[in-house]
């Protein structure tokens, strides 16, 4: 049977009202209790005019209130458009035009007076007023249940909107290796689309959600121990920074209730999955390689992996195929850029503020490089844009980085190219390390172990923050201009 996102929460809360929902930051809200918030949030939102098809930018940290929003927009047919917290004014009005928001929840106050006077703020840790009835709404169905966003390459915002609107079949199979009644752990920011599926597709199933204020590297330990999580979302940041705690911490806590380790987001250097692999077992670790676009998916789990050693998997859902630059299909074996079709009559998407790449046919490209081997398993190279062109090499970034990550000193890293006048461009690293525990010498030394003599960097820039978010994402194109403009 085919209902609402709405009715499928109030049915879970009649069934079991006092079961734990949602965890973060120690407090935890029951299924009743998201109930309840969520019909006077909803009732709220309807004062203010807002009503189907309407977008309303959270900007909420993780939190109970982020799940409270996203219930309250279903409920009265919004679509909830999910934007860090940490926004400055200026980014958020910016995605609050082009979303043409009526209401943003969420902003430090001073993010928010750089809006228009007519968007309505609903500050963080607000409750609504008594005027405001926690009985149920009727029923309503997103025409799309979420909208987050994207800079892409060009550095401007667009909106990624769901084709799909906020529907749940009951009869069909858990999504994402989530059973019934399990518990989901979400270490990484919810304004980012991974985190944000994984949460409320474990939610509409039934489970307790555990989410991290911030990542913690021994409290994902913790929490797994705490709460038996039986499935976690992680990105490949994550997992380097949890196998990197000390032996007498990370193999303190008990981890059997774990059945699925989802990595996805960022490439995976093959030495950190065959680490965790021989940690947890081939069985628990799964990746999933796609687009918020969602026109396509590969999944591949741990023991096919060691098989195929550094692909991500065959396609599971929609349709891939690798061109050249011309868009000809290549054969077996050659690189060239990745493109994806639904294999659906809807779209899964729309864009708001951008166009898609696109080939005769419905072809869509995200702009990953990659091939396919005899068996069907696909294997990525890197961006297109942030390819590096030295001395007529094609070098990718993703494979230098994966090399200066194995550096035990080493905390993140970005290689971007930058402009050289007889080479084209040189190999620049940019390492968040200590330059007194590890030099630039003994890090040279390192890499020339790992990678050919070409595709060694030029240049080594040590810095003091954390190259990539806590959803594993770099910027690429921005570090590089940043480092142009001071040049």
């Amino acid at each position: 049977m085919i209902i609402s996102f709405p009715e499928r929460l109030a049915g879970l809360a009649a069934e079991r009202p006092d079961a734990p929902a949602v965890t973060c930051g120690g407090t935890t809200i029951t299924r009743g209790e998201l109930e309840l918030r969520g019909n006077r949030l909803a009732r709220e939102l309807t004062s203010f005019d807002v009503g189907s098809g309407d977008f309303v930018t959270i900007a909420v940290p993780n939190s109970v209130d982020w799940f409270v929003a996203y219930l309250a927009c279903w409920k009265v047919g919004a679509i909830p458009q999910p934007v860090s917290a940490k926004l400055p004014g200026r980014e958020l009005a910016a995605i609050v035009e082009l979303a043409g928001s009526k209401v943003v929840i969420g902003a430090p106050d001073e993010a928010f007076e750089q809006l228009s006077d007519s968007i309505i703020h609903v500050p963080l840790g607000h409750q609504p007023g008594p005027e405001f009835s926690d009985e149920p709404l009727p029923d309503a169905v997103s025409p799309a249940w979420k909208a987050p966003t994207s800079g892409g390459s060009t550095g401007r915002p667009k909106l990624i909107v769901s084709g799909d609107p906020a529907l749940f079949d009951t009869e069909a199979p858990p999504q994402l290796g989530a059973r019934d009644d399990g518990c989901m752990l979400v270490p990484g920011p919810l304004y980012h689309n991974g985190p944000a599926v994984w949460s409320c597709q474990a939610l509409l199933r039934g489970n307790h959600v555990v989410v991290l204020q911030r990542f913690d590297a021994e409290e994902v330990l913790a929490s797994i121990e705490r709460y038996g999580v039986d499935v976690i979302y992680l990105v490949p940041t994550m997992m380097k920074r949890i196998l990197r705690l000390d032996d007498d911490v990370r193999l303190r806590y008990d981890l059997s209730s774990l059945r699925i380790v989802w990595h996805l987001a960022e490439p995976c250097p093959p030495w950190l999955k065959e680490a965790w692999i021989d940690w947890l077992g081939p069985e628990r670790i799964y990746e999933l390689y796609a687009g918020t676009e969602a026109q396509a998916a590969t999944i591949i789990k741990g023991t096919e992996w060691l098989e195929h050693r550094g692909s991500v998997g065959r396609v599971s859902s929609g349709e891939m195929k690798i061109c050249d630059e011309d868009g000809n299909e290549l054969p077996v074996g050659q690189q060239g850029e990745v493109w994806m079709r639904a294999n659906r009559d809807a779209a899964t998407y729309r864009y708001v503020g951008a166009d898609a790449r696109t080939l005769e046919g419905g072809w869509e490209s995200l702009g990953d490089m990659g091939w396919f081997d005899a068996d069907g398993y696909l294997y990525l190279g890197d961006r297109v844009q942030d390819m590096i062109l030295c001395g007529g090499a094609n070098i990718y970034p993703a494979e230098v980085e994966a090399a200066i990550n194995e550096h035990p000193a080493v905390h993140s890293c970005a290689v971007i190219g930058l402009p050289h006048e007889d080479r084209g461009n040189d190999v620049h690293a940019i390492v968040e390390a200590d330059e007194s525990v590890v030099s630039q010498a003994d890090l040279l030394a390192f890499l020339a172990e790992r990678l050919t003599k070409y595709k060694l960097p030029r240049t080594i820039e040590f810095v003091d923050e954390p190259l990539r978010d806590e959803a594993g994402k770099v910027r690429r194109a921005d570090l590089r201009a940043q480092r142009l403009s001071t040049s």
